[in-house]
């Protein structure tokens, strides 16, 4: 469908790679974000779409198909569409890192030194949810989470996340507080004071780049 309706832009997936690379709009697409909770019957997991112009990831769409929610992110803002009923969204304030809910997928996907990395992060919250997958930015975006603290992600699992964390109001970067739009680290949070102390927590294991 998006062939048809932009015949000339990009298109790169999870499943079937890459097409028009050169193209300055592109869509990434990862049909099932959340493999593992998936087949395991949990739903914790999401049908990611994003569009990237000239490189930046300027909206972003995340599908729960058996629950019918949908998330979006761009300039217009954040939305959560459920019942069709639509509604704006936003993350919370949130300074204290003593005080914040902290959400990773699976803490022992982290290589040596970036799970000592994020186990010093984690010691130092209120509580820690695992399993989330995409879902956990959505919750993020909702203010119902404070920070998301993934890596090794490709590109497909994070583009379409940029714009939605970043129109509800939050942070998302690499470890070093840079561009994540091409995977490896991601640092998600809610509020930019406690994205600042993230980062101090996991200086130590940022490479900059994807892993």
């Amino acid at each position: 469908r998006i062939r048809r309706a932009f015949p000339d832009d990009a298109i790169v997936g999870e499943e079937q790679g890459a097409d028009r690379t050169g193209a300055r709009r592109c869509w990434t697409i990862d049909p099932i974000d959340g493999t593992r909770g998936f087949i395991s019957g949990f739903v914790q997991w999401g049908m990611l779409l994003a569009l990237s112009v000239d490189g930046e990831p300027v909206l972003g769409v995340v599908h729960q198909p058996y629950t019918g929610e949908t998330w979006t992110g761009s300039a217009l803002g954040a939305e959560f569409l459920r019942a069709g009923q639509t509604r704006a969204i936003g993350v919370r304030a949130c300074e204290a890192l003593d005080a914040a809910v902290l959400a990773t997928t699976d803490p022992f996907l982290f290589p040596e030194a970036e799970a000592d990395a994020f186990d010093a992060l984690r010691r130092g919250v209120r509580l820690t949810r695992y399993g989330g997958d995409c879902y956990a930015y959505c919750m993020l975006a909702m203010g119902q989470l404070d920070l998301v603290v993934e890596s090794g992600l490709s590109p497909w699992d994070v583009r379409a996340l940029v714009p939605l964390v970043e129109a509800a109001g939050g942070r998302i970067t690499d470890w070093r507080g840079g561009d994540c739009s091409d995977g490896g680290q991601v640092l998600a949070s809610g509020d930019a004071r406690l994205h600042a102390i993230a980062l101090d927590h996991l200086a130590a294991a940022a490479t900059g780049s994807p892993s």
